[in-house]
This record gives structure tokens, C-alpha cells and sequence, in this order.
């Protein structure tokens, strides 16, 4: 984590309340990255391994439950609104987008802070091991984040999962049907073994230095697929 506590995505467009907030943060011993706009909020995002995004909802180019949203399609990472809508309505249309927790402006920032720091030890509580390691490759669990050589990778829900899923399970061999049950059973959808060999191939694309002869992923001929490297666990502390 780039702070002692943590990394936080804050999106505010009212500039004064979007300093004032990180400048208290930062304070606090987190690391915080500032956004504006939904454009940057997803830019940094994606450039960033954040464990929570602080969000306004009413945002110049878009709103926050749409941006809420878009994170919650793969990622498991805390997210608060922060916003001037406060009614019971604006409250369960932000959970609905997938809110861990709301507080509504004006608010004192010691209560915001409060919350912060609450959220931020349960996340991480949470979360065990923190991070999967093997070889040029770096999970970060919290986040849902990949690097490979220290730069961040793209990946599909899928991907993501098949991934953790081996790096959970390394030198161990996992059988089709397994992977198909981890994988897609979890959303109740029917898939054949050609859709598992196409994601495989997409996500060794991503990870491997040559991509037809895997060093990580390989094919054991009848049976299915191992992660062949050790892992080791990160667990925090």
C-alpha cells in the first residue's frame, strides 16, 4: 500500500471540500488520490490499487452510481458516497449500486473520517492473505488488482477469477469441470469447455512472457490445468 493505512480514490467535484478532505486524509496516514470528474475517477482507478473510493454522486460528467456501478462489475473494493442527496430514496438507490456505506453533506469531517477509518479496518480484517506472489506476478486480493512486473493488468471478471482461482491452488492439478463450477456455476450459467479453453488462452496471453510455452498456466494433456510455480502469501502486518 502506498500509505501506512491505505490507498483511497476520493471523486469531488466542489474543489475546497475535495482538498479539505484529502488534505485530512493524508493527515490520517493514507495515501489519497483526487478525481473531479467520472473521467478521472475511472483513470485513476485504473492506475491505482485503491481499497476505497470515496464518491460524490452529482458529478459534472456523469453521476456516482454509474461510476459505483461500472467498479462493482469486477472489484470488491469499499466504496462510500459522499453527497448532498441525503433522503431514504438517494440512500437505497446508492446501496442498490453497491454502496458499503453513505454519509450525506454537510457533515463534520471527524465523522467522516470516523467512518474512513471504520470501514478501512474492517476491509482489510476482511481480507486474508493480502497478497499472491509468484514469479513476476503480484495479486492483490483486496483490490481484485494484477501486476506483472510491476505494471497493472487488464482483466476481464473472469480472467480475474480464473486467476485467483490457480493462484489459490498452485501445483495442484484442477480438472475442467472444476473450473467450470469455480468459475461460472457462482452465476448460474451454463458453459462449455470451449468457453474455459478461450479464456484460459486470453488470460495467458496477459500473463505469459510466451503465451505457447506457458511457465505459469500449463495443460496436463487429459486432465486440465496447473498454476506449475510456488505462491506465496502475503498476509499483511
Amino acid at each position: 500500500m502506498g500509505g501506512k493505512r491505505g490507498e483511497i480514490l476520493l471523486v469531488e467535484d466542489d474543489e475546497s471540500l475535495n482538498r479539505a478532505v484529502s488534505l485530512k486524509l493524508s493527515r490520517e496516514g493514507y495515501t489519497v488520490y483526487r478525481a473531479a470528474s467520472k473521467t478521472e475517477a475511472d483513470e485513476l482507478y485504473h492506475m491505482h490499487p485503491v481499497q476505497l473510493v470515496i464518491c460524490d454522486i452529482d458529478l459534472p460528467d456523469g453521476n456516482g452510481l454509474d461510476f459505483c456501478a461500472h467498479v462493482r462489475a469486477d472489484s470488491d473494493v469499499m466504496f462510500l458516497f459522499l453527497t448532498a442527496f441525503g433522503t431514504e430514496e438517494d440512500m437505497l438507490k446508492g446501496y442498490q449500486a453497491g454502496a458499503d456505506d453513505y454519509i450525506a453533506k454537510p457533515f463534520y469531517l471527524a465523522a467522516l473520517i470516523s467512518k474512513v477509518n471504520a470501514i478501512m479496518k474492517r476491509h482489510v480484517a476482511d481480507v486474508e492473505p493480502v497478497i499472491l506472489s509468484s514469479g513476476s506476478i503480484a495479486l492483490y486480493l483486496a483490490e481484485n488488482r494484477v501486476k506483472k512486473d510491476g505494471e497493472y493488468l487488464a482483466l476481464t471478471a473472469k480472467e480475474q477469477r480464473l486467476l485467483v482461482f490457480f493462484m489459490k491452488n498452485p501445483m495442484r492439478i484442477l480438472t475442467k469441470n472444476q473450473l467450470l463450477e469455480a468459475i461460472w456455476d457462482i452465476d448460474g450459467n451454463f458453459v462449455d469447455e470451449n468457453t474455459l479453453a478461450v479464456n484460459i488462452r486470453r488470460l495467458r496471453e496477459k500473463i505469459e512472457a510466451d503465451p505457447s510455452q506457458p511457465s505459469y498456466l500449463k495443460n496436463v494433456r487429459g486432465l486440465g490445468y496447473i498454476w506449475e510455480k510456488n505462491v506465496e502469501s502475503n498476509h499483511g502486518g
